[in-house]
């Protein structure tokens, strides 16, 4: 027990980890958005402040770290995860000077304004396509984390990386879960490089795209957290009516088979499309509604996994806006809660740009009509 007055108690309980390192939380609750920006006709940075403010979205994600939206979000409170994008690794990976210089320029100059909790370093790189980026991996996150040191903001701002669902061997039942053992080599030091600093492991989970590849043998209310008979782990007897819970406890038990046991996951990814080619199975307006509310619904109440119950889930949906840039099939461009305009995309339970702006104008509008009044009387009673 600590003997210490109860202030000092608490902040040796906030700073310090077993690995005695400073640990930082970049999620505050557990309701994110990825803000992706592949698009030439979606809301300026400056409107999209005011749509994450009108539906209290609090933190966000983006795929880089544009100074536009950096600047944009200055005084918001929306605490952002900015990325460092996949070619910038090889750089990066070899020049601790280059990673100091990059940190400086892309988060040091818009703190504190801005609210960057954190550094998504690359975005599924391990079993991603380019096996040099595996090897790059590594390095460039310890080189990221020494700039931070160096900058004196390493207890500030959390250092990461997001993974597909690529990075695992075997997902099913959620007790078999394991990483691929071709990617041990590059995967296994990062972890440990994650556990020393108290990172959380990212995943990117979607049971959309498990779905549209498998639609004959997956139940697709079992995707989207609707009524079903769900799926029983024999080695554990757990019982799991969703298949994001059970993503979510493949991960831990991969994890837990490399010695990661209390490693935090995060999702950095989950999301549905509302539109699809025709071979893209559960592609619909119908599903994204009602995957996206049910996950909603899900976070609040703020709990774990059948395996990990004690372990409050956190995920970033994707995306804020259909981008209408993106590569791909149909659905690529279609995962959006809001339309290109701000829009709503479906009836989400969210309030679009239109209305957002509207309140933001309302509330504008009063607040200078109370300060004129105030002044009138002040001139009234001189």
């Amino acid at each position: 027990m600590c003997s210490s007055p109860l202030i000092l108690c608490t902040l040796l309980l906030l700073t310090v980890s077993s690995s005695n390192v400073f640990v930082v939380h970049a999620f505050v609750g557990t309701y994110g958005v990825n803000y992706g920006r592949i698009a030439d006709n979606i809301p300026s940075p400056e409107s999209v402040v005011t749509l994450l403010r009108a539906n209290k979205i609090k933190n966000i994600r983006i795929y880089d770290a544009d100074h536009s939206v950096l600047r944009a979000f200055k005084g918001s409170g929306v605490e952002i995860i900015v990325g460092l994008p996949n070619e910038y690794l090889k750089g990066i990976s070899a020049s601790q000077d280059s990673a100091v210089d990059w940190v400086k320029q892309n988060v040091e100059a818009f703190l504190p304004g801005t609210k960057i909790v954190g550094i998504a370093v690359g975005n599924e790189i391990l079993g991603g396509g380019d096996a040099q980026l595996w090897e790059v991996l590594v390095p460039a996150v310890k080189n990221v984390y020494s700039a931070l040191e160096t900058l004196h903001l390493s207890k500030k701002i959390e250092v990461s990386s997001p993974h597909s669902e690529a990075v695992f061997e075997s997902t099913y039942p959620p007790s078999a879960g394991a990483f691929k053992q071709s990617l041990l080599p590059y995967l296994k030091p990062l972890l440990q490089f994650f556990h020393h600093t108290g990172s959380p492991f990212y995943i990117n989970a979607y049971p959309f795209l498990a779905y549209k590849f498998d639609p004959s043998h997956i139940n697709l209310q079992y995707a989207l957290f609707e009524s079903n008979a769900g799926i029983y782990d024999d080695t554990t007897k757990l019982h799991y009516d969703n298949m994001f819970d059970a993503m979510l406890d493949a991960s831990f038990f991969a994890l837990e088979k490399l010695g990661f046991a209390k490693m935090e996951v995060i999702v950095s990814e989950t999301g549905w499309a509302s539109k699809g080619d025709g071979d893209e199975a559960g592609a619909n307006v119908k599903n994204a509604l009602t995957y996206n509310n049910n996950l909603r619904k899900r976070l609040m109440k703020k709990k774990g996994t059948p395996y990990r119950p004690k372990a409050v889930v956190r995920a970033y949906i994707f995306a804020l806006f259909n981008e209408n840039l993106k590569p791909g099939p149909t659905s690529e461009r279609h995962f959006g809660l809001f339309k290109h305009n701000g829009r709503l995309a479906y009836k989400n339970g969210f309030k679009g740009l239109d209305s957002a702006s509207a309140a933001a104008s309302s509330f504008l509008s009063c607040k200078v009509s109370l300060i004129c009044a105030a002044m009138v009387i002040l001139l009234l009673g001189s």
